[in-house]
This record gives structure tokens, C-alpha cells and sequence, in this order.
């Protein structure tokens, strides 16, 4: 059993999920027991194949929103082991640590420069702000990668308030909108925007009304922006994970029902983003040029009508 902070060894560790201290929004991973598996991939029960990449994405620039944890921490972990020359990360004021960990990271492990912003992706303003710093300081964009993301549970429907309503679209999906707005300006040809859907949209969540009502509108929202920036040569395409071991998990639900987390999936499990982040990478690369409007589903077998 992992103790907390400590790297699993195995996909057994890596899924053994004991009680938790408890969190708020935003989760964080420096206090998960196990922590998340960042560029690792699982390979059978009792070891971890290293990640290959292949230079798909050189001297690219990304922007990844929520990048300091989780599923965003792993796609820029990836970025950069495929050649991005420099990203940037948003992220909140509690998830300073984990921001700064996830740059190290980045900074060991390769090349890349790595940039952070502290913004509230939510409102326009910011979005104006982070998308001016990253322009100013590489001169463009290639790729958006729009994960920011937040949940809270309702236990019904008389009890999700307007303000947690407004919240969860802020972030989740008039975030989205904001950043696509003032980045395609500055992104050329052949760049690619990757939005964070979730499996809760095609399946929908009993006490989740608000969040899997806006990654509806993500499945929406890329489609739609698909189709309006395929003649400037931009792709749009997302991705739908299933339960995946982040904070943002840990964060939102009681601890005694982390313990069971991802079981009733085919697969049995909870996912890695370690196991979701290679989407991200063939959706920014050309090796899904003949792509755009469509999702990804690596969920844990869930078969979703997509």
C-alpha cells in the first residue's frame, strides 16, 4: 500500500484506493494516497512500461488550462516528452504546490520551458489576461488544451443552488468558450484545440446534475466550433474520460465511497491519467489530421453511443 505523496509501483497499488483525508475544491494531488500516476503506462499487474514518445509534437507551444494536477499534469508531462517547446499552465491559488511540482517535473525530464499562470479561467477577463502572457512571451498558440474542471455533488435537484450552478458553468464550459475566443487569433493552420468532456455526459450522474449537464455542452460546444474553424485549418476534437483517480475525485466525493471508486466499469478500476493523456497527444499531433468534431473515450469499457 501506498502511503501518501508516494509513487505506485504497480496497477495493483495504483488501484487501491484507502480512505482519504478530506479535501476541498480544488482537490490536490500532494495529499493522495496513491498519487496519480502521471507518464507511466500500465503494463499487466506487477510493473510500469515507460511512456515512448516519438517528437510528435516539436517546437510546438500549448496552453493547457488545469494543467497543474490530474489529468492536465499528464498531458503536459506527455507534451513535453514529445518535444512541446513551451507550455503553459493555469491553475488556482491552493494548487501553487502542485503546480510547481508538475513545472519541475516538466524541467527535468526535458527541454521545455515551462510557464505558470494563476488565473480563474471562468471569467473573460482572465482568459483575455493568460491568453496575452502566453502570446507575449512565445507569440503564438498551437494548441489549447481546455481541462479546467469542477464538480460538486447535489443530492437533489431542490438543493443545487444558483451560485454552485453558476460556478460549475463558469468553469466548466463559459471557460472554454473564453479561451477559444482569444486564442484563435493567434493560432495558425494546422493548431488544434482539445476540450474535457466526460463520460457523464452520454451516461449522465444522478447527484452531478450541473457538471454533467456542462460537459453536454462541451460534446456541443466541439462540434459546433469544429465545424466553424475547419476552413482556418483548426481542428477541435475532445475527450470523454471515464472515472479517473484525480483530485478533483477526492474532492468531491466522501471518503467512504473513494474506496470503490471506478469498480463498475467493465475493466473493474479506476483509469490513470497516465491511461488518458496519450488522447491528448494524438489529438494535438498530426497523426489525427484527418480528424475534428469527434470524441475519445477512454473510460474503462463503457460503451457510449458517441
Amino acid at each position: 500500500m501506498c502511503s501518501k505523496g508516494e509513487t505506485p509501483q504497480t496497477i495493483n497499488e495504483a488501484t487501491k484506493i484507502p480512505k482519504q483525508p478530506t479535501q476541498t475544491q480544488p482537490g490536490v494531488s500532494h495529499e493522495m494516497q496513491p498519487t496519480p500516476l502521471v507518464h507511466h503506462l500500465p503494463s499487466g499487474d506487477d510493473h510500469l512500461e515507460e511512456y515512448r514518445a516519438a517528437g510528435k509534437l516539436e517546437n510546438k507551444i500549448a496552453l493547457i488550462t488545469g494543467g497543474d494536477s490530474g489529468i492536465g499534469r499528464s498531458v503536459a508531462c506527455l507534451f513535453a516528452l514529445e518535444g512541446a517547446s513551451g507550455i503553459a499552465i493555469t491553475y488556482l491559488p491552493r494548487e501553487e504546490k502542485d503546480a510547481f511540482e508538475t513545472k519541475e517535473r516538466i524541467e527535468k525530464q526535458s527541454k521545455t520551458e515551462v510557464f505558470l499562470i494563476c488565473k480563474d479561467v471562468g471569467y473573460e477577463e482572465n482568459a483575455i489576461e493568460i491568453v496575452k502572457q502566453v502570446v507575449h512571451k512565445w507569440g503564438r498558440i498551437d494548441i489549447l488544451v481546455n481541462n479546467a474542471s469542477e464538480q460538486h455533488l447535489a443530492d437533489s435537484i431542490e438543493n443545487l443552488s444558483a451560485d454552485q450552478l453558476e460556478r460549475t458553468f463558469r468553469t466548466n464550459i463559459f471557460g472554454m468558450f473564453y479561451l477559444a475566443k482569444h486564442a484563435v487569433p493567434h493560432m495558425k493552420k494546422g493548431s488544434a484545440i482539445i476540450n474535457t468532456t466526460s463520460v457523464t455526459a452520454y451516461k449522465g450522474f444522478a447527484n452531478l446534475l450541473d457538471y454533467s449537464s456542462t460537459k453536454g455542452a462541451i460534446v456541443s460546444f466541439t462540434r459546433s466550433l469544429s465545424q466553424h474553424l475547419v476552413e482556418r485549418g483548426i481542428r477541435v476534437n475532445a475527450v470523454a474520460p471515464g472515472p479517473i483517480w484525480t483530485p478533483l475525485i477526492v474532492a468531491s466525493f466522501p471518503s467512504e465511497k473513494l474506496e470503490t471508486f471506478g469498480q463498475k466499469v467493465p475493466m473493474k478500476r479506476p483509469g490513470q491519467p497516465s491511461e488518458v493523456a496519450p488522447s491528448y497527444v494524438f489529438l494535438a499531433s498530426c497523426d489525427s489530421s484527418y480528424m475534428t468534431g469527434q470524441v475519445l473515450h477512454p473510460n474503462g469499457g463503457t460503451v457510449v453511443n458517441s
